[in-house]
């Protein structure tokens, strides 16, 4: 049974919000009637015409007062030209998704051999798919979360253009491959999403930096690191537990990050700028790409700087740590550090059981440090006496 119903009609736009007081329009390049229903909120699109688009100068990206406009690489710009739904059958992407439910007799409208492709566990593109990519380059990564989230192959047709167009993705705004990101990744399916991706060749332009690293070090701790950390977001997932963007990009840039503050500090860099520092260029070159908000990319350097002070177990500063907010972040991407290999086990497991204990315990443990194979800090210094006493700190942040 499906779950996921959008409603088209031939009512425009102004005209549902007419009819339903709860009703928001939304979108420039698509207008969509958004009409809300306590915390649901129903789709409605007007069906779309198929008639050829008016080409327009993507370089000065002026105004076109026309209902629809393509840029000069082919993607739309603009499409309101509304029509009927004979017309709007040939504006939707997939076969599979074109599939149109009649509430009036309960039938299923087929005018593309669309349940003959879902029989089939066959991915389609309707129309030309080098005319249908080129229009929307994002409908690649469609593909390849469909692919993976509803077990599809893809038809050799639809495949076919990938390749060459897969560059396209760098002028989509990036804003958009945020939201087809949060889908690919967060949706349960992330595992079998982050395959197609690099099945399909489309990885080094989503995701450049790190296709970069896992082109360079392909049975790497990054790699491990990656496999682990997206496996266990679909089990959270599974698990109707809550995830993160912050986290997933602290995943998938954990790598690229790594390499590029190995190599300050070989140039000298000390260690806590190097980390910063790589940080913030590549996490600023992938917002560039995809465009991250700060209230996830703003914890996600806090998770990294906080990495080093895990594998320096001194006296009261592990105690301060415990109580900083993004440690429960930044314990989980330690722990998935050392499942995957890059930090030892025993250290992971001393920050575990540290959290169990209470306040009193958790001094003695500190101030009775246990050597840990690997670690810099073998045992914890004497803690100078302070001469005045720190504030306490606000609550732990909740688990990514």
């Amino acid at each position: 049974m499906p779950k996921d119903f959008d409603v088209a009609t031939n009512a425009l736009p102004e005209e549902i919000r007419r009819v339903f007081r709860n009703c928001r329009l939304i979108g420039r390049r698509f207008r969509l009637a958004h009409v809300h229903f306590g915390d649901e909120i129903i789709e409605v699109a007007t069906f779309r015409a198929s008639a050829a688009p008016e080409e327009v100068d993507d370089e000065d990206h002026r105004e076109v007062d026309d209902a629809r406009a393509l840029d000069r690489s082919g993607r739309i710009l603009r499409d309101n030209l509304y029509g009927t739904i004979d017309a709007d059958v040939w504006r939707r992407d997939f076969t599979a998704n074109a599939l149109y439910y009649n509430i009036a007799d309960f039938s299923v409208w087929d005018y593309v051999g669309g349940a003959e492709d879902v029989s089939a566990r066959v991915l389609r593109l309707i129309g030309d798919p080098e005319v249908r990519y080129r229009e929307d380059p994002v409908r690649m990564l469609r593909a390849a979360r469909f692919a993976a989230k509803l077990g599809f192959t893809l038809h050799v047709d639809t495949r076919a253009p990938m390749r060459e167009l897969a560059p396209l993705l760098a002028g989509v705004p990036a804003a958009r491959l945020f939201d087809e990101c949060l889908k690919l990744f967060l949706g349960g399916h992330a595992v079998a999403g982050f395959a197609r991706l690099r099945d399909f060749e489309l990885l080094p332009h989503f995701l450049p930096s790190l296709a970069a690293e896992l082109a360079a070090d392909p049975d790497g701790e990054a790699a491990r690191l990656l496999a682990l950390g997206l496996a266990g977001t679909d089990a959270r997932v599974r698990a109707d537990r809550s995830v993160t963007p912050t986290f997933l990009f602290a995943v998938l840039l954990y790598g690229p990050i790594m390499r590029l503050a190995a190599e300050h500090l070989a140039a000298g860099m000390p260690e806590v700028a190097a980390l910063a520092e790589a940080t913030d260029s590549v996490v600023g070159a992938q917002v560039r790409r995809i465009a991250v908000p700060k209230r996830f990319t703003l914890p996600l350097r806090e998770m990294l700087a906080l990495q080093p002070r895990f594998e320096r177990r001194d006296g009261r500063k592990a105690l301060a740590l415990l109580a900083h907010p993004r440690f429960r972040a930044a314990y989980d991407l330690f722990v998935l550090r050392a499942e995957a290999g890059g930090v030892p086990n025993e250290l992971a497991d001393w920050w575990t059981e540290l959290q169990t204990l209470p306040a009193e315990g958790r001094a003695e443990r500190v101030a009775a440090l246990a050597p840990v194979e690997g670690s810099e800090a073998g045992s914890a210094a004497p803690a100078r006496r302070r001469r005045r006493r720190r504030r306490p700190t606000a609550g732990g942040h909740p688990p990514a």
